[in-house]
């Protein structure tokens, strides 16, 4: 009754998908690509680096440390990527002193990896990435990535 009554058309919107949800549980639809390469060409490097940091589960990553130097070329920059406290921060243009491992690719390469084309390992084989320093740390942190459902429920736990 909520979504009838409700003026606001955003309003009305939550309570009738609220009240679907209740009805017919989540409707799981045809998921469109987000991801797709015209978008990924376009994303800036800190637009990647926003999207890794969101991708971070904070509670499996709440006591992790790790400090990472990244290359991405004379066309791409150099970043400092930060995981603490369950939190992925980057900084353009800077380098940690102390980093755990310094990943060196182009944005090619990157550009791959995102779309899934190729896999870190097989850019590494390849000879199109070049990680110094402890790789295991890259690896620790790449697990506290979350994948995330495109149909996800609004009003039921």
């Amino acid at each position: 009754q909520l979504g009838y009554q409700a003026e606001s058309g955003p309003w009305r919107n939550f309570y009738l998908t609220g009240a679907q949800e209740l009805r017919n549980g989540v409707v799981k639809g045809p998921t469109p690509n987000t991801a797709s390469p015209d978008t990924v060409r376009a994303m800036t490097p800190e637009m990647f680096f926003d999207f890794l940091a969101v991708h971070i589960n904070g509670e499996k990553a709440g006591n992790a440390r790790a400090v990472f130097n990244i290359d991405l070329g004379s066309d791409g920059g150099k970043y400092k990527l930060e995981l603490e406290n369950g939190v992925l921060n980057h900084t353009a243009n800077a380098e940690a002193k102390d980093a755990d491992a310094t990943i060196t690719l182009n944005r090619d390469t990157l550009n791959k990896i995102i779309l899934k084309e190729e896999t870190l390992k097989q850019a590494q084989d390849k000879g199109e990435v070049n990680v110094t320093g402890n790789a295991a740390k890259l690896d620790e942190m790449l697990g506290y990535m979350d994948k995330f459902e495109f149909w996800f429920n609004i009003v039921t736990p």
